[in-house]
């Protein structure tokens, strides 16, 4: 704290001295209009009191009044007040003024005067602030030589060396600060900062927790907690920090998207949604914020919303991360059909991604097996992979050599793949895509096929740089991939039909059938019968994920509800788990009419309890324009149909290619009016509690005969497609 001292060091008498004692003792209180009337009244009586003046001008100064504060400085110099004190407290008001070459004399005359730590540390800062940081830092050295003990000095030697960009050297002088002055809080601060800068944040949150017991008004600092928190992923104090400097500062936008990317960070998407919107009501071109809403909405199910201010993002910064995230997304989109599809993907990949070399690897002579690679960041998710290891286990390995390089090592995999001695298995984890394809390359690999598509981002640069003469996409793409590098998508005629082509930058092959044909491997509880026997009403449900649950989805499910008032819905997804996500989606529903009590919101389980709860389900309800692939499969496994309609994409097909694959072609619509009025018809009708638990009891034995379970099919038929794949690399000039 700074105090205020008598300039000439006279003693205290009576009268005016009295006034000027009084002055000084307010000042030094912090009550300011007291001081400043008492030295107002000495001067009414002594107008030239060099003391009073002074000393008011110093007051004006801490006031914020630095054009007073130069003039009573300027008459105080005149009557014979301390010079070297008066042309250093001019020079703070010059320099807040911005009369900065006068500011800089007036700190020159005052250590030319007297040699002060003060004065050459005010000096200094004026050179830090113009950006001069190595006079600067000779200025603060000669402050310390005055007095080495100079918490001051070091602390401002440090912002200098912060400055300049030498954090380590900042970091020594905030320290030596500290030591000299434990409660000097900038320092704490400061030092804290730097050490969060450094990336050591168990060592920086305790210094700004200190740092805060002495500045607890310092929004920006509890600001910066929060981030150090945040890197810690102690995520609950690092949202505890943000609002606290939120409670201090509405306007900090920067600690509003923080907290958004907090909350986002555990998946509270309605939460980091409203903490973006807040930042970009304080900056609205703000193109992070704008992206990072985007993505809260995705997983909102505003999927529109979402795109339209990802598409803004990319206009106004840096459009690489905007892009990206677009053709992720875009399939999801009700406005955004398949050429919008094309072009974002290909736009994707024509800016964002290596451009492929397709003369690079050569196809070798053949005289042994195909060498066949599968590429997957999911291969210890084993109901996902379900339409995966049933034609991996049945390779014909006198005609293919199976490789498999995986995101998880194969102690990960716990069902589904029945390893074959001739196999490999590549851990490629902890690889870069470059260092992955380069293995890839020297496997000597003849066709790579894709099992990520962008549900795993990371990797679509792998298969750019084309480390195999034939590149393939199939389960788990949904669209087009955009990229030149792809030479074949495998599908079906329902999901891909021959006019939509068009659509498509790689060759389409077809199989019979469905291309997602399964077999089930582990653990799955028994059918149960249809809850609607012991209830006499119907429910419906869904377990889709909730970016799959859109405002049209919502809608038509809501006129379903209304349509058949005696229902009710059951929804479960990971998402679920957050308070938050579930009164968003409890909101939507409320628009339509339909209150909480009808629609039954689960959070997350272990996937057997997960699929336990179609015991509860009557009728599923896909989504479109995104259906469900691994989210079908199982229902029906479980015994529950699926009510779903032929949409116009791949991505709103999926569903419509395992139903008919399964024999199961009565539940798929023409169009969503058909789809409303099915599952309202069988939500009414008093047939449907029978005929559901006709449909349960024989569910498994109907797939285990039908075309969407006939893996050894399915697997004959990507094998002919693989070899005439093949066949045409090698007529290729």
């Amino acid at each position: 704290m700074l105090f205020w001292t008598h300039p000439h060091g006279r003693a205290i008498m009576t009268g005016e001295e009295d006034l000027l004692q009084r002055g000084l003792d307010c000042h030094n209180a912090g009550r300011l209009q007291e001081a400043r009337y008492a030295y107002r009244t000495l001067l009414e009586r002594k107008p030239d009191d060099p003391d009073a003046l002074y000393l008011l001008g110093a007051l004006a100064y801490q006031s914020g009044s630095p054009a007073e504060a130069v003039e009573l400085t300027q008459r105080a110099l005149t009557v014979g007040a301390d010079a070297a004190q008066c042309h250093n407290i001019m020079g703070l008001a010059l320099q807040n003024l911005g009369k900065t070459s006068e500011a800089e004399a007036s700190f020159q005359s005052a250590i030319a005067i007297h040699e002060s730590p003060s004065f050459s540390i005010n000096l200094g800062n004026l050179w830090c602030a113009q950006g001069r940081f190595d006079e600067a830092i000779a200025q603060y050295g000669r402050a310390l030589a005055q007095d080495p003990g100079h918490a001051g000095a070091h602390y401002n030697l440090g912002n200098a060396h912060r400055a300049r960009g030498e954090l380590d050297r900042a970091a020594t002088c905030f320290r030596q600060a500290v030591d000299r002055d434990p409660i000097h809080g900038n320092a704490l601060a400061g030092l804290g900062q730097v050490l969060h800068t450094l990336r050591r944040d168990e060592e920086a949150v305790p210094w700004l927790e200190k740092a805060l017991a002495l500045l607890p008004d310092d929004a920006s600092l509890h600001h910066e907690l929060g981030e150090s928190l945040h890197q810690l992923r102690r995520i609950p104090e690092a949202t505890a920090a943000y609002r606290q400097a939120l409670a201090l500062n509405p306007k900090l936008a920067r600690t509003w998207y923080a907290a958004g990317c907090a909350e986002a960070s555990r998946d509270e998407w309605a939460a980091a949604a409203m903490c973006f919107r807040k930042a970009l009501e304080v900056d609205p071109e703000w193109a992070a914020a704008q992206h990072n809403l985007g993505q809260a909405l995705f997983n909102l199910g505003q999927v529109d919303e979402a795109l339209d201010l990802m598409r803004r993002a990319a206009a106004g910064g840096p459009p690489e991360l905007p892009r990206a995230s677009i053709a992720v997304i875009v399939t999801g989109s009700q406005t955004s059909g398949n050429r919008a599809i094309l072009d974002a993907r290909s736009a994707f990949a024509e800016h964002d991604l290596p451009a492929p070399d397709r003369d690079r690897v050569r196809a070798r002579n053949h005289d042994g097996p195909l060498r066949v690679g599968y590429v997957s960041s999911l291969f210890d998710q084993h109901n996902y992979m379900k339409p995966v290891w049933g034609m991996i286990n049945r390779h014909d390995r006198r005609q293919f050599a199976i490789h498999l390089f995986s995101d998880s090592p194969v102690t990960a995999i716990t069902h589904g793949y029945q390893g074959h001695p001739d196999d490999r298995f590549h851990d490629i984890a902890r690889l870069s895509n470059r260092k992955a394809a380069e293995l890839i390359e020297q496997t000597g690999i003849d066709l790579l096929v894709d099992l990520n598509g962008y549900s795993r981002f990371r990797r679509l640069p792998l298969f750019a740089l084309r480390p195999a003469p034939i590149i393939v996409g199939s389960f788990n793409l949904i669209a087009t991939t955009g990229m030149r590098a792809f030479d074949y998508l495998i599908a079906d005629r329902e999901a891909i039909p021959p006019e939509e082509e068009k659509f498509y930058c790689e060759k389409i092959l077809r199989v019979q059938g469905s291309y997602l044909s399964f077999e089930v491997t582990y653990p799955v509880p028994p059918v149960a019968d249809p809850p609607c026997l012991a209830k006499g009403t119907l429910t419906f449900g869904c377990l889709a994920t909730l970016y799959k649950i859109n405002p049209r989805v919502v809608a038509a499910w809501s006129r379903i509800l209304r349509q058949a008032p005696r229902s009710a819905l059951i929804l479960k997804n990971s998402a679920m788990r957050s308070p938050g996500n579930r009164h968003f989606l409890h909101d939507l529903f409320r628009e339509q009419g339909i209150g909480p009590e009808r629609v039954r919101l689960e959070g997350p389980s272990d996937h057997y309890e997960f699929l336990k709860q179609y015991d509860e389900i009557d009728v599923a309800l896909d989504t479109f324009p995104c259906n469900g692939g691994t989210t079908t499969t199982e229902a029906i496994w479980q015994g529950v149909p699926v009510v779903a309609f032929r949409g116009d994409r791949w991505a709103a097909r999926t569903s419509a290619s395992i139903l008919r694959a399964a024999n199961l072609g009565a539940f798929v619509a023409v169009g969503i009016e058909e789809y409303v009025s099915m599952a309202v018809g069988m939500a009414n009708s008093p047939d449907t509690p029978a005929r559901l638990a006709e449909l349960r009891r024989n569910m498994r034995a109907q797939l285990s005969t039908s075309p969407v379970c006939d893996v050894q099919k399915i697997t004959e038929a990507v094998e002919r497609l693989y070899l005439q794949m093949w066949r045409e690399r090698e007529h290729r000039p």
